[in-house]
């Protein structure tokens, strides 16, 4: 008797997608891999995407629906754009790979447009000039992905140490720091031994670059209204 194929779906194949980047990262995310953890050939994930490219960017429509469908504005422009890097932040964190995800892909699909445009509106009652608002979202929300992203490798690497039975990090610099003279690494060295670095990565943090990023904005403005 012949052996019956799983029954797949497009929202099946995007669900065991996440799976399979959480698992082993983008690096080695492959249609063949994919239609593995399916139960089904290869060729039949391109009757539903026609390219690994094509799946990236459902994927990446994927968050961008949700972070769309979570972003509730309130306030002025800045407490707007504060509350939609918090979102973004929230909905990347939750979904692996998705940073690297909507890097890799264009805005040609329904929902990454809404998602740009939704940044714009959150500007659009400020009196900058129409490329300068787009300079804000893009300055914002490419702060907003490389925190994520450092956040996420930080924790792949210290992850492979572990496995690996290898020195942890922390160790690594104190002896690297040691061997530095006072000139070459002083300040730096007793910012780590004082835990500052360990800062990185965490809320506070994030607020803190998402003001600066803000308050620089607001002085473009002022500056121009002079």
């Amino acid at each position: 008797m012949k052996k019956q194929q799983p029954q797949i779906s497009e929202d099946k194949i995007l669900e065991t997608s996440w799976e399979l980047l959480g698992e082993e990262g983008i690096e080695k995310f492959s249609m063949r891999r994919l239609a593995d953890r399916l139960g089904i050939q290869a060729p039949s994930l391109y009757w539903y995407f026609k390219s690994k490219q094509n799946l990236y960017q459902r994927l990446a429509n994927h968050v961008s629906k949700i972070i769309v469908d979570e972003f509730h504005s309130e306030g002025d422009w800045k407490e707007q754009l504060a509350g939609l890097a918090v979102t973004v932040r929230s909905v990347l964190s939750r979904y692996p790979c998705s940073t690297q995800l909507m890097m890799m892909t264009l805005p040609h699909e329904p929902d990454i447009i809404r998602f740009t445009n939704r940044m714009l509106v959150c500007v659009e009652s400020t009196p900058l000039e129409q490329e300068q608002k787009i300079q804000v979202v893009t300055t914002l929300v490419n702060y907003v992905f490389y925190f994520v992203l450092d956040v996420y490798q930080h924790e792949r690497n210290v992850s492979a140490i572990l496995k690996a039975r290898e020195e942890l990090p922390g160790e690594v610099m104190i002896q690297l720091l040691d061997s530095m003279s006072e000139t070459e690494a002083g300040l730096f060295r007793r910012m780590f031994t004082n835990g500052l670095f360990e800062l990185m990565g965490t809320d506070a943090a994030f607020e803190f670059g998402v003001k600066l990023i803000l308050l620089g904005i607001e002085q473009v403005i002022k500056e121009q209204e002079k």
